[in-house]
């Protein structure tokens, strides 16, 4: 039998050559370690030293590992120590009886209804330096400002935070988040800022959804020049603009929009008359023109209450007016009507031509065609809201 060949590392002795083979042994469990879950890993490390070792060197691949009792919390708390390159992970409500301790400037009343609870810190994901994915999901009960989720993650790709009644933030500390491609902002009463805070994230940031946050503020086309963004959703938020102000240039990237109502021509936008409709209608369905494959969801505008041309429901909402526009489209051709609350609707308002006769797409707009004309019920022949007197007659004669 052949005798075994070694190789030797230049200008090492004996102890140091073992010393490099240990260290690579190490790192090549540390791959293999890499393929598995986090239970199994933190199961495997227990073996012997060299696997434990082996352990805290893996790269934990992206998995939704929650923190939602006790018990998790008790993991995690060994992990940052035998797993410091976790990189997701979701904190969730705690259990009864237990919290997250209490930020900076908390919410006194909360505080005060939750001092019984025992406390956990929060501030040891810190440890987790190569975290990429941090969400803190549905009242997480996190009460005041944690600077400690926003400076210790240079590498987090995304932050999802949604519905944390009492967490207090605001977006310029964004700042301290270099890495940032998908920022999730759902329902959080306490975030504040302007949206011209994001432009420190112009060259990474692909996904932007604050939604049903009051006090965000600021012009949407102080995004107009970010590179890679591809989802905005600014729904329910205090930002305001203009879609008419969007370049060719604009946005380059984008491929699915939604505009607060504060935006002219965002989703819910108020207009003052009746009159005022087609110029709206007009700006959106140049910018859907322009950008055909732009998704823009489910738009609407509505006559705003305080319109002179406004006027009360009949006796029960099933009456309500056709004061809300919406756009239909049959086949290639595109248009919009004025519905009611519950989508009854009137006659359209064709933006487009109709489909040569003789091309593709005329039999399926003549099948589409027919479905929105059999839709027209009790505004058979209005093509805008009745006047108040019409809608009156309209009513009594449908009952």
């Amino acid at each position: 039998m052949p005798p075994k060949k070694t190789t030797k590392v230049e200008g090492l002795n004996a102890d140091e050559e073992t010393t490099v083979a240990v260290h690579q042994l190490e790192d090549i469990m540390a791959d293999i370690l890499a393929w598995l879950c986090v239970e199994e890993i933190m199961g495997k490390r227990r073996v012997c030293k060299k696997w434990k070792e082996a352990a805290r060197k893996t790269i934990i691949p992206p998995c939704d590992f929650v923190v939602n009792n006790v018990e998790s919390y008790n993991v995690v708390n060994v992990m940052t120590r035998a797993l410091p390159n976790l990189q997701q992970i979701t904190l969730y409500v705690l259990g009864r009886g237990h919290k997250w301790s209490d930020g900076e400037d908390p919410d006194e009343e909360w505080a005060a209804q939750t001092a019984h609870h025992t406390p956990h810190d929060i501030g040891i994901i810190s440890n987790f330096g190569k975290l990429r994915t941090l969400e803190i999901d549905h009242n997480a009960y996190l009460n005041g400002r944690y600077p400690v989720l926003f400076n210790s993650f240079p590498l987090l790709q995304k932050l999802s935070i949604s519905t944390c009644a009492f967490l207090k933030w605001d977006l310029e500390m964004l700042a301290g988040l270099p890495s940032l491609k998908e920022l999730w902002c759902i329902g959080n009463e306490r975030v504040s800022g302007n949206i011209s805070s994001l432009r420190v994230l112009k060259d990474t940031l692909e996904v932007v959804k604050i939604r049903l946050c009051n006090n965000v503020q600021g012009n949407f086309m102080d995004l107009a020049d970010f590179p890679r963004l591809k989802d905005l959703d600014l729904t329910a938020t205090a930002v305001t603009g203009d879609i008419r102000d969007i370049g060719e240039n604009d946005f380059s990237s984008l491929e699915y929009l939604a505009l607060p109502k504060g935006v002219f021509g965002g989703w819910g936008y108020e207009f003052q008359s009746i009159s005022d409709a087609p110029d709206l209608i007009r700006a959106v369905y140049l910018l859907k023109k322009q950008r055909p494959a732009l998704i823009m969801s489910s738009w609407s505008g509505k006559l705003s209450d305080d319109s002179p041309d406004w006027y009360d429901s009949a006796d029960d909402d099933d009456d309500s007016p056709p004061f809300y526009i919406c756009f239909v489209e049959a086949g290639s051709r595109f248009g919009y009507r004025w519905e009611t609350k519950y989508d009854i609707p009137c006659e359209m308002n064709w933006l487009d031509p109709e489909p040569d006769r003789e091309s593709s797409e005329y039999e399926e707009y003549i099948e589409k065609l027919q479905e929105i004309k059999h839709e027209v019920t009790i505004y058979k022949g209005y093509h805008q809201p009745p006047t108040e007197e019409e809608y009156q007659i309209l009513c009594i004669s449908r009952n």
